[in-house]
């Protein structure tokens, strides 16, 4: 199938393809270390997604396209346009009389895997220039490059916005969060902040200890031999705790232990006891297993503690954690004796309205910022590929 987009755009107009190699420097950096760096604001490139520290030199500026040298992120892709110092990376610097250089970073944005793909090593992975070098690159007239980075720039300028408004409403998140959340244990109102006095009109407001709310419950032990790579009931780990389960159990021995044991309801906020301590989900009730002692619940009275109200309350918890051989670990004392500020159903539920407000803007991935930087960039990947989907002579 013809592209018209890009047929539009050549207009007749012909395009040459070349290895980068031949019409791009690509260069290593210079090793350095933390120890070696001096005061200073420039940001240090390496094998990571973000500058790995900083420093008072540079070794690169202007227009710069860096890719990642080594490690997990080998060959990861990035563009600057003010000094930097490039460590464990290389540059792409191409030949400005023939190609763009934003042109060429959105080009090889669009074969970012394929570069991934070029690790190489069986201890740390790396990504050589000489492999990047015979990559083609189709090169169009420079008029048609410029029409090109336009058309895109403005699909991730605008995903930068949006990306900068979820870091201004996370901040904003997090301060309601605490504010809401904070109360003076002496039960005198006239020590809270504005807006709990604006919402707790009572004033009654105890602390109690989770002990006290609920107890602590945990699913039945699943043995090792109890589970299966695929079936019917997935069964979630510590490690896939919040995640995809890489476990199974049989139907058959969930119903007898749903039936036998305890088993969380839908909305009861699951904990992790161990690894990240102190991580939640709000169970949804679907059928499902949970590795005992690592994920418990507070099983409480709701016409006293709203479940959601606990989700929150866990966000700040300052949990007192001991120590569990080789992990951290979070033991069902630790869970009983931490106190909680209790105000009254209604002021509970006036608080977890306001912050489910802030939770969907910036966590929802079928509503609020995430959703929608989400679409933006799939919108980007398709004007991307449409854009540089020239034509091989």
């Amino acid at each position: 199938m013809s592209n018209q987009i890009i047929e539009k755009l050549l207009n007749g107009a012909e395009v040459e393809w070349k290895p980068l190699g031949e019409v791009a420097e690509l260069k290593r950096g210079q090793v350095i270390t933390a120890k070696d760096t001096t005061e200073g604001n420039i940001p240090v490139i390496s094998g990571g997604q973000k500058p790995a520290y900083y420093t008072g030199n540079y070794n690169r500026e202007g227009e710069t396209i860096t890719v990642a040298g080594s490690g997990a992120y080998a060959g990861f892709l990035m563009y600057w346009n003010e000094p930097i110092f490039l460590g464990d990376a290389f540059s792409v610097k191409p030949d400005l009389e023939v190609l763009i250089t934003k042109y060429v970073y959105h080009f090889l944005l669009s074969r970012q895997q394929r570069i991934f793909n070029l690790k190489k090593g069986s201890g740390v992975p790396h990504v050589y220039p000489k492999d990047l070098s015979s990559l083609l690159i189709p090169i169009p007239p420079l008029s048609i490059q410029e029409k090109i980075v336009k058309t895109l720039d403005k699909f991730t300028e605008l995903e930068a916005t949006l990306e900068a408004e979820l870091a201004l409403r996370k901040k904003q998140y997090q301060y309601y969060r605490e504010t809401l959340l904070t109360f003076p244990q002496d039960l005198d109102k006239e020590g809270y902040n504005d807006i709990i006095k604006a919402l707790c009109h009572s004033g009654k407001v105890v602390f109690r200890a989770l002990g006290e709310v609920g107890e602590v419950r945990m699913c039945k032990r699943i043995l090792k031999e109890q589970t299966t790579s695929e079936g019917d009931i997935p069964f979630y780990k510590i490690g896939t705790f919040g995640k995809e389960a890489n476990s199974y159990i049989s139907r058959e021995l969930f119903e007898e232990y749903k039936q036998k044991y305890s088993y969380p309801k839908k909305g009861d906020i699951l904990i992790s006891a161990a690894g990240t301590i102190g991580r939640t989900v709000v169970f949804d009730g679907e059928d499902s297993y949970f590795q005992d002692s690592n994920i418990v619940w507070i099983e409480n009275d709701e016409s006293q503690v709203l479940n959601k109200f606990l989700f929150y309350i866990y966000q700040i918890a300052n949990w007192n954690i001991a120590e569990g051989g080789t992990i951290q670990r979070l033991y069902n004392d630790n869970l009983k004796k931490l106190k909680i500020p209790v105000p009254s159903i209604s002021e509970q539920q006036k608080i977890v309205k306001i912050l489910d407000k802030f939770d969907r803007l910036t966590n929802s991935i079928s509503e609020g910022l995430p959703k929608e930087i989400a679409l933006r960039c799939k919108q980007y990947e398709y004007y991307r590929e449409q854009l540089l989907d020239f034509p091989k002579l």
